[in-house]
């Protein structure tokens, strides 16, 4: 089977490396801070982040921004509108919105590692306004409809 090579075109207007993955099978690649002096997130604080990047994606494709796992795991930092989309038509800057989950201020410098964006195939289907919807055996059963265990 030929795998089709998708190209993502990069400007870096920052003082950090272009995002690479970091393991050979790895969905996400880590973006970095583009400031120029550390910046503290206090506890319930959100803030736009900078990344210098300026992509450009392929007609059919997104670019999702997610949070890094450590930063959630020990320190409460996550990406606010996880996931956050970046449109292949979008030509600005990549920014990363952070926000501070726990009761303690987080120091956020130059250069770190903030989140990770992953490169994603989509479709952009026929939408038809019906009276009705097929049944089904869930039917309208939501959120916590299935139990706990």
């Amino acid at each position: 089977m030929l795998i089709e090579t998708v190209v993502i075109k990069i400007v870096n207007k920052s003082n950090n490396p272009l995002p690479k993955y970091e393991s050979a099978q790895a969905a996400g690649m880590d973006l970095r801070t583009s400031i120029d002096e550390p910046v503290t997130l206090q506890p319930l604080e959100r803030k736009l982040f900078p990344t210098g990047l300026f992509l450009e994606l392929p007609a059919g494709y997104e670019a999702q921004v997610r949070p890094r796992s450590g930063l959630a795991m020990k320190h409460g930092i996550t990406v606010l509108n996880t996931p956050g989309t970046i449109d292949a038509d979008y030509r600005g800057e990549v920014g990363v919105i952070l926000v501070n989950l726990s009761g303690e201020a987080f120091t956020i410098e130059p250069g770190e590692r903030i989140a990770q964006m992953v490169i994603a195939r989509h479709e952009q289907p026929e939408v038809v306004e019906v009276t009705e919807l097929s049944q089904t055996e869930r039917g309208a059963g939501g959120f916590g409809h299935s139990g706990r265990n």
